[in-house]
């Protein structure tokens, strides 16, 4: 009996620290500068915010992955708003991801408006373009997604639809540290495709590197980045962007804050 109850104890503080951590929520905040080889500077703020139907268990995970590991389904939002001189540039956007109940299958969904002014010697011009990506996805081992889905846009001048392929596995190596290993891309007239990799030092600790290109805009950028948390609640990354668009190379740099609750 006496070796029944140490058992039950221990079992109970387990699932104790396991769920102590529990969040519900995430919002952020972040700045980033551009610095152009041509042209000016321009400066970029934003908000950002979480909310998931179901507490998120963060357990043994890396903090930074423990939504995803939790197949925690959500809707989120977004604001960003960007001033490069004679260029104002506003985007608002909300989404959605849904992990199917007692399955392995996984649906999300997003919409954002775009709102440039650009001041010049004959007045100010205006330029709105809706955002929008659907996809379905499967989940066929822990850690891993592959999803299938489309992605287009459509302005007064035009409008556009493309396929959609991404995959998204977080794993831990044989030395017991975790990695986060992302791909994605879009075909036909988009024309986009992008990688990301992130290693954990620690549950609280990441360093990452990603790509991205874009034959449309003609543009591509390298960048690297880390994030911290200092508690189970709060986080600090930034990250440092080697770009070109055109012919014109330029710099970006970016800090974010996010608090859980």
């Amino acid at each position: 009996m006496k070796k029944l109850a140490i058992a039950s104890a221990v079992l109970s503080a387990l699932v104790l620290t396991g769920t102590a951590h529990a969040y519900q929520a995430e919002v952020g905040a972040s700045a980033a500068y551009l610095d152009p080889d041509n042209g000016g500077s321009g400066n970029a703020f934003g908000v950002n915010g979480t909310y998931y139907f179901n507490p998120v268990q963060t357990r043994n995970a890396p903090l930074a992955e423990a939504a995803f590991l939790d197949r925690a389904s959500n809707v989120n939002a977004h604001a960003t708003f960007a001033d490069r001189g004679d260029v104002d540039d506003n985007t608002y956007g909300i989404g959605a991801e849904f992990y199917v109940p007692n399955s392995d299958f996984y649906v999300s969904g997003d919409i954002s408006q775009n709102e440039v002014e650009v001041s010049t010697p004959l007045g100010k011009f205006d330029a709105d373009t809706t955002y929008y990506a659907a996809e379905v996805g499967y989940l066929p081992a822990p850690g891993l997604l592959i999803a299938a889905g489309v992605k287009g846009y459509d302005n007064d001048n035009e409008d556009g639809v493309d396929p959609t392929l991404r995959a998204k596995y977080v794993t831990q190596l044989s030395n017991g540290k975790d990695i986060n290993l992302e791909a994605g891309a879009a075909f036909g007239d988009l024309d986009e495709y992008n990688l990301a990799a992130d290693y954990f030092i620690d549950k609280t600790l990441s360093i990452g590197a990603d790509y991205y290109n874009n034959d449309l805009r003609d543009q591509s950028e390298f960048g690297i980045n880390a994030r911290k948390f200092f508690n189970q609640q709060v986080s600090l990354e930034g990250r440092v962007g080697f770009g070109e668009v055109g012919n014109n190379d330029y710099n970006s740099f970016g800090v974010a804050a996010k608090y859980r609750f």
